[in-house]
């Protein structure tokens, strides 16, 4: 995994486990269903920006190298294609 990356991962990883420890005690509080809502949807937000330094590590070491070769070069479409399929069902 590419350091910087990995580096802003980590941070966002931890930000979200303080959104999530967050959102259970506003839900034991009984808060205002809209609060609760409003911090759900900045999770989600949170989460795909994740998915997508992920995605960027990836494109940038993984693929790159099976890029290179011809059997890995299959897979990395394979791969590809399974991710695009995934983002299409949300």
């Amino acid at each position: 995994m590419k350091k910087d990356i990995k580096k802003r991962v980590v941070h966002r990883l931890k930000i979200i486990e303080g959104q999530v420890k967050g959102l259970q005690r506003m839900a034991e509080e009984e808060e205002y269903c809209i609060s609760i809502i409003t911090q759900v949807s900045a999770m989600r937000q949170a989460l795909s920006s994740v998915e997508d330094l992920m995605l960027e590590n990836h494109l940038l070491t993984h693929v790159v190298s099976q890029m290179k070769s011809k059997k890995g070069q299959t897979k990395a479409v394979e791969e590809m294609l399974s991710i695009y399929k995934l983002s299409k069902k949300k």
